[in-house]
């Protein structure tokens, strides 16, 4: 074997030497990182660097590939599996640094050179998948019962997913089916990445200018500034510019009392991409929804959900209709409830107005200060960016011993990116994580996490990860820092959570490292991570004012503490209305009057129209709209995460149980839990089947009543 793999080795070697023109001979991306722990070279990496690197990395790959095809051995394990997983090297290398450009500072160049790259990369892809003597040797190394019984657990589940992982994507189908998949794929896509970039567009280029001071009554200061400060960016100065990013509309929404301006706004943000102009996206809805029901059929499924599900801990639609729907039964009453609540407060102040959804934020806000005396606003100034994030950090020592040094030496991406070295309780290294937290033009909406370089052990070395969290947050302005709401200071914990499964993963291979697990199990160790956000004693370690760095007082904590459940009944409602409306679309099938292959079916499909029945169905209230609407529902229609939405409350079923072992054995840090969490979920990757990595941590499968319990709908 360590001969096939020096021979393998020696003619990657080779013929990158041979094939390398003088182009790429200094092309930063192909050569190795000679950079701290390897991280990339974001000093000398430059736009024109991607499309040669691009196509040197597929060649690359396709050598790799035919080595392994063309290994005169027997197929075993290590020849053939191990192999496969150990290939596309300079793929992953290559496309991570350019995911991060394209993610966080998106402009026409990185747009341009997204869309030359997307169709060639899935044609590489598809190359790869349809490869029948390649296949032909993963088959034989399944089918040998007695070569996979000497496999180690994580082995046998490596071999599983690599097989299954062929037979998905269609190497099964005759050569015709095989010729319509590849289409589909590749209209799939360009469809998902026109949406991406529409939606960016739609985002960046709205502007709410005010240029009358009387309108921004209510604001707070701090968000007058920002808005100033983007005014001023944009050649505008002395007045005042809202965008469409939720750092913008949300604390407008929030606050500002001039009602004809916050239903303006909001209406320009719930119908981004939705405007029938250049950058409207409910076409290209309409193709990814018909594409993927066709994939799915022709792999011999019945809806788009039920191929996507099999891979999932909840196995079929019904399933997961089955959790939505009792989490909406308790949700959708106290919503009701609460917008009885903000019209009370409403007819109280002298407003003949029936509550809409443009003023939820507004009246909310009034109602948590007239019953828990809480106003975000003197809470700000306890929540800097920089200290929340020590937070974060002195939660994961106390749980786990692991520290961070901020690295200056490291190169960064963008100015405002912040690199941290992660070591051990006994020095070792762990890895690097990145944090990018703030709102700029071109970044993506939302906050995730991805990694440069994903924990693995290659050729017999531990290879480290590198991590990065994103963030969407108001930069420091009007020379005061970065001040987070309490929303935000929840996200900064989620995000690292999955930080933290990326840097603790311990696995052996690639292709199960890390956050490589099923959807619905993969928002356990974000989500179990916000727990600790607003604990007294975690508070009292970083909550700190600004300026005189006190420490948040005793009634505050108190407030926060109380008003814990506040708005609950609003925020779970317009959650699993998204999550029901990513199924109606998905579960969508061809014996519903609709032929995904029909020209005509698509001319009838009403986006718009599809979405207002599925919220009426299932009685959504006029005063709450769907978290996303779908023109800018970029996970299901771009990020991955299609028939995949409920995974936040399925995850949130587990993420409560688990926080749970915490709070019975009365300590929040205690050690033999933690060790427990971090050897049987951080650090296990895919290695084994989620309920079984579960319940060595727990013992049992979680209960679902600490999810209701957690969002305050049961006592």
């Amino acid at each position: 074997m360590k001969k096939f793999l020096l021979v393998l080795s020696l003619f990657i070697m080779i013929y990158s030497c041979d094939n390398t023109s003088n182009k790429n001979s200094d092309n930063p991306l192909l050569a190795e990182f000679n950079t701290p722990n390897g991280v990339p070279p974001f000093d000398i990496i430059k736009a024109e660097h991607f499309l040669p690197a691009y196509e040197e990395a597929m060649k690359i790959h396709n050598a790799e590939i035919e080595a392994i095809v063309n290994n005169n051995e027997a197929p075993t394990f290590e020849n053939t599996i191990v192999a496969l997983d150990h290939s596309g090297r300079m793929m992953g290398k290559v496309g991570a640094v350019l995911s991060v450009m394209t993610g966080t500072m998106s402009d026409s160049t990185f747009q341009a050179i997204e869309k030359e790259i997307t169709p060639k990369r899935t044609e590489h892809y598809d190359n790869i998948n349809f490869n029948v003597a390649l296949f032909d040797r993963i088959k034989q190394v399944h089918d040998d019962s007695a070569s996979v019984a000497n496999l180690t657990t994580e082995q046998k589940i490596l071999l599983k997913e690599t097989y299954k992982g062929f037979v998905r994507s269609g190497i099964l189908l005759d050569e015709a089916k095989q010729a319509r998949l590849r289409e589909i794929n590749k209209e799939l896509s360009s469809a998902s990445l026109a949406f991406n970039q529409n939606l960016l567009k739609e985002t960046d280029n709205y502007q709410l200018i005010i240029d009358k001071k009387e309108d921004l009554s209510g604001l707070p200061e701090d968000v007058i500034a920002a808005a100033a400060k983007a005014a001023k960016d944009n050649k505008m100065e002395g007045k005042w510019l809202f965008g469409l990013g939720k750092t913008s509309w949300e604390p407008f929404l929030q606050y500002a009392d001039n009602r004809d301006l916050r239903e303006k706004l909001y209406k320009a943000m719930y119908m981004r991409a939705n405007n029938d102009n250049e950058y409207d996206n409910k076409e290209n809805i309409k193709k990814i929804v018909a594409l993927r029901l066709e994939k799915a059929n022709l792999l011999g499924y019945k809806t788009h959900a039920d191929y996507v599900l099999e891979e999932t801990m909840a196995k079929t639609p019904e399933n997961v209709m089955s959790l939505l729907n009792n989490i909406w039964s308790y949700a959708l009453p106290q919503a009701k409830k609460e917008r009885d609540e903000l019209q009370a407060i409403a007819k109280k102040e002298g407003h003949n107005i029936k509550i809409e959804s443009w003023d939820w934020w507004y009246y909310a806000e009034k109602l948590r200060k007239e019953k828990y005396a809480l106003d975000e606003e003197a809470l700000k100034p306890y929540f800097q960016a920089d200290n929340v994030r020590n937070g974060v950090f002195t939660v994961a020592n106390k749980l786990y011993g692991i520290t961070f040094k901020q690295r200056t030496d490291i190169p960064v991406y963008q100015q405002d990116v912040k690199a941290y070295e992660v070591n051990d309780a006994d020095g070792s290294l762990i890895g690097i994580i990145y944090f990018d937290d703030f709102a700029r033009a071109g970044k993506r909406p939302g906050a995730w996490m991805s990694s440069f370089r994903k924990q693995e052990v290659f050729n017999g070395e531990f290879v480290h990860p590198l991590i990065y969290n994103v963030g969407n947050y108001n930069p420091p302005a009007n020379g005061k820092p970065a001040l987070l709401t309490l929303d935000q200071v929840e996200t900064m914990f989620h995000e690292f959570g999955h930080g933290l499964h990326g840097l603790l993963s311990k696995c052996t291979y690639y292709g199960l490292s890390g956050t490589s697990v099923a959807r619905d199990f993969v928002e356990l160790p974000s989500q179990v991570m916000e727990h600790w956000a607003f604990e007294p004693e975690v508070l009292k370690e970083y909550a700190k004012h600004y300026e005189t760095g006190e420490v948040i007082p005793e009634e505050l904590i108190k407030k926060i503490q109380n008003a814990g459940y506040f708005n609950q009944g609003f925020m779970t409602t317009e959650l699993v209305a998204a999550a029901i409306l990513d199924m109606k679309w998905y579960t969508m099938s061809s014996s519903q009057n609709f032929d995904p292959k029909s020209t005509e079916s698509l001319k009838q499909l009403d986006v718009n129209k599809f979405e207002a029945d599925a919220m009426n169905q299932i009685g959504l209230i006029s005063e709450i709209i769907p978290r996303y609407k779908s023109t800018y529902f970029q996970h299901v229609f771009s990020g991955g995460y299609s028939s995949g939405y409920y995974s936040y409350l399925w995850s949130e079923v587990l993420d409560s149980d688990a926080y749970q072992a915490f709070v019975e054995k009365g300590n929040i840090f205690d050690q033999e839990t933690a060790k427990a969490f971090r050897e049987n979920v951080l650090s296990k990757g895919g290695t084994d089947e989620p309920m079984t990595l579960y319940k060595k941590f727990r013992g049992a499968e979680p209960n679902p009543i600490y999810l209701l319990k957690n969002r305050g709908f049961v006592k």
